[in-house]
Formats: C-alpha cells, structure tokens, sequence
C-alpha cells in the first residue's frame, strides 16, 4: 500500500476515499503492464543470451540438404531459401535487434537531454539556434528521414545506431527543454544559484536529475518503434543485410514464400518482433500510468 492510500486512510477512519481508490486500482493496473512488459523483454533477451545452448546450428550455417524445409526433425522452425536454420537466425537476430535498439535510445536520450537542458536553461540565441535545428529535423517523417540518413551514412551497425539516434534525438530534446524551462523558474534553482553554484553545478544536480521523469517514460516507447526502423531499413535493404541474423531481413527474404504456402521463413520473425516490441510498449505504458497517477495524487 502507498503512502498517499495509507494516509488518505488514517484521515478518514479507515474508509477509503475515492481518491485513494483510484490510485490504488491505477497502481495494480500500471504495475501488472510493467511485470509483463518487462517478463516479455527478459524472456527474449535470456534466449538471445543462451542462443548457443538452444540451438545446434550457427546462425548463418547451412544445410545443403534441406533447402526450405519444413518445420520439424533437425530444424525446429524449418530452413530458408538459403538453407539457414530459422530458429538459430531468430536466437542471434534477437541479440542485433534488442542491441541496435537499446543503444540507439540511449544515444538519443543523451544527446537529446544535453541539447535540452542548454536550450531550456540558457534560452536566448542558444535556444533558438538549438531549436531551430530541431525544427528542421523534425520536418521530415520519421521514417523517411531514416531513410535519408540510412541511405547516406551506408549499411553497418553503427551506422543504424547513429541513423536511430538522430531522428529520435530532437523529440527528447524538446521534451527536455520545456521540463528545464519550467524548473529553473523554481525556488531551489535560484537558491542552488544565490548560494554560488556554478551553472554546470545547478545543471547536474537540480535541474537534469527532475527533468528526465518524461524521458524515462518515453524511452521504452522509443525502443519499440527503434526496433520497427531497423526492421523497416532491413527490410528495404537499407540495414542489415543476408547472411546476418536480423528479423526485418529474414521477412524480406520469406515474403515471396509466402505466396507458395512456406509460411515459416517470414511468419515467425514477424511474430517475434510484434513480441518485442508489444513488451515494450505494455513497459512504456505501465510507467505512464504510474507516472499520470502520481502527477495526479
């Protein structure tokens, strides 16, 4: 039990008010999308981790002998067109996917938090030319503009780290500026600045550490739709490419067999990513909830 339903309690007697109702169903509500979320993402990071253990073949290994085969006997999930075993690609493409996406949400969380708090905290002409960028980034479709930048930087994985990154970058920067520009009109900004703290001081350790609760919120939302842009280039073939393990590729190689009924080398990555990127989202959702009632209490 909470400490606000605990004392909404102790005022009334022991009756729960309609106050102290809704935050206690709100919080068995936003924790239940939290466990699952979070049981959905450490399921599919345990197989990735154990991918070896769980699989008898590599990941761009091939069997000669079973050239889009079927499910079952030695392949679990049958072979595509190049004989690779499905399963093992689905084991390894996890490790890519999960790990372009977290780390391109991470970069973007920093870069985008540093181009916030300067532009919020300092205002003037660096804010403008700092949001001015920003605007412009943010122009484009988010999509397309990852296919621009995708399309100029190349294939690699650093290089979808970056082209991730930098269209997700201005949002948090935005997100971030209007936090700062409200804080730093609060009373204990302008004692941390009357007592002589430096501006660097007053940035890291009041005005960052309560400007990031929207960020964390919005991250593992980020993480989702990072995955279905990775996806989305690979799939175009503007990401990873055939013979390495990755989900959008393995559904571009599998879609024309689709037609003639080899549902196995396009259906099970498509239903892993849903996967993932339903628990990120059910993660994403939960911190909202946790976060609206908290505003709200």
């Amino acid at each position: 039990m909470s400490e606000e339903i605990a004392a909404d309690l102790r005022a009334t007697g022991g009756t729960p008010t309609p106050a102290a109702k809704r935050r206690a169903g709100g919080g068995g509500f936003s924790r239940a999308l939290i466990v699952t979320g979070a049981a959905i993402l450490a399921v599919v990071a345990l197989a990735a981790l154990f991918a070896p253990l769980l699989s008898n073949w590599g990941p761009e290994e091939i069997d000669p002998n079973a050239t889009l085969a079927a499910p079952g006997g030695a392949h679990l999930l049958g072979t595509d067109t190049n004989g690779m075993d499905i399963w093992s690609r689905l084991l390894y493409a996890a490790r890519l996917d999960l790990g372009v996406a977290v780390t391109a949400v991470a970069l973007a969380v920093v870069v985008g938090t540093a181009l916030g708090l300067l532009a919020g905290y300092l205002g003037g002409w660096v804010d403008d030319v700092l949001m001015r960028i920003v605007d412009i980034f943010q122009a484009f479709p988010t999509f397309i503009l990852a296919l621009a930048v995708a399309a100029l930087l190349g294939n690699g994985t650093v290089n979808l780290v970056i082209t991730i990154a930098a269209v997700n970058a201005p949002a948090y920067a935005r997100l971030v500026r209007a936090e700062v520009r409200s804080i730093r009109e609060l009373p204990y900004v302008d004692a941390a600045i009357t007592s002589g703290a430096s501006t660097l001081g007053v940035l890291w350790r009041h005005v960052l550490p309560n400007s990031l609760t929207p960020v964390r919120v919005i991250a593992p939302l980020n993480c989702g739709w990072a995955m279905l842009t990775l996806a989305g280039l690979s799939f175009l073939g503007l990401g990873v490419t055939v013979p390495a393990a990755e989900w959008g590729a393995m559904i571009s190689l599998g879609s024309p067999d689709v037609v003639a009924g080899r549902w196995w080398t396009s259906v099970p990555p498509g239903l892993t990513l849903l996967i993932c990127v339903l628990g990120f989202s059910l993660l994403g959702e939960g911190l909202q909830e946790r976060a609206d009632r908290r505003r709200s209490s």
